[in-house]
């Protein structure tokens, strides 16, 4: 059973932002779901913790969405990440069964991702303009790409590290990262130290595999000078329903809808939800009456 939850702190005397999850059942959960090999599990599990870091850094309301969507050109496609303010996330990979030679033993993230391409962030805050920013890729890593993009698109400097462990069964061991942003006024020497620091710590999965908690991991960060200010749970979920696709069905109009009956040869039409696999099935007769509704 994995306890998979976020932490949200200051520290430096509030001159510092820091936010710590373990992800280790979420990122399970997405490789069960859509049947990942390694590295795409590592990719797609850095994206759907990338995007609840974020959210956690900037949703305010419990109805705000975030999306991180990674485009880099390499064989595991369009990688695509929702998560709210509430810690719930979904993702979803292009291609899920590729794979890419190992880089000093480890899987080899950028070798799926690509480097030739793009990061979005996308934030739907319910209001009639969703805000969006985009960024080249630049190592394929995932992690280094979201520092990137925030220095670059939100001018805040920023520091990312997150790390998925796989098991050689497929199955999660470990994943788990953080998110920092430096505010106004920091100075160059405290700079200077926290980046040491990051460079001198073991790697994001080798600390969750060690037992280390998000709390113990900021505190490893800021030399104990951090202050936890708020912890909820974080769990992968997908709020697609039967309704949902029913509406998307008749959305298709009367036509379409005619058509797909007709050419519809097996005893049902299967609808399937691409963020969570799960398959909706509709009889001729439940077809016929979406037909009618549509009408």
């Amino acid at each position: 059973m994995h306890t998979d939850y976020m932490v949200r702190a200051t520290a430096l005397d509030g001159r510092v932002r820091a936010f710590a999850l373990h992800a280790t059942g979420v990122v399970s959960e997405l490789q069960r779901r859509h049947d990942t090999h390694p590295a795409v599990t590592a990719a797609l599990g850095r994206t759907a913790m990338g995007a609840l870091l974020l959210a956690a850094a900037s949703l305010k309301e419990d109805d705000q969405v975030l999306t991180v969507e990674v485009r880099g050109g390499g064989p595991a496609g369009r990688l695509l990440a929702t998560a709210n303010a509430r810690g719930q996330v979904r993702a979803l990979a292009g291609n899920p069964h590729v794979h890419a030679p190992s880089r000093d033993g480890k899987l080899n993230v950028a070798g799926v991702v690509g480097t030739e391409g793009y990061l979005a962030v996308t934030r739907d805050l319910g209001m009639r303009e969703t805000y969006r920013g985009m960024v080249e890729m630049r190592s394929g890593e995932i992690g280094e790409d979201l520092a990137y993009y925030l220095a670059k698109s939100e001018q805040t400097p920023s520091g990312v590290g997150m790390g998925v462990f796989v098991l050689p069964d497929l199955s999660v061991e470990a994943a788990g990262g953080y998110l920092f942003q430096l505010l106004p006024g920091v100075p160059d020497d405290e700079i200077a130290a926290i980046e040491e620091r990051v460079r001198s710590l073991p790697h994001p999965t080798e600390l969750v595999r060690l037992g280390v908690t998000p709390e113990d991991l900021l505190h490893r960060l800021f030399a104990g000078e951090v202050e936890i200010t708020d912890s909820y749970p974080v769990a992968f979920h997908c709020p697609c329903t039967r309704e949902r696709f029913e509406a998307g069905i008749a959305s298709l109009g009367a036509t379409e809808i005619e058509r797909i009956i007709e050419e519809e040869q097996a005893p049902y039409t299967e609808v399937v939800c691409h963020f969570c696999n799960q398959a909706y099935h509709f009889s001729p007769d439940q077809m016929r009456g979406i037909l009618d509704a549509a009408r």
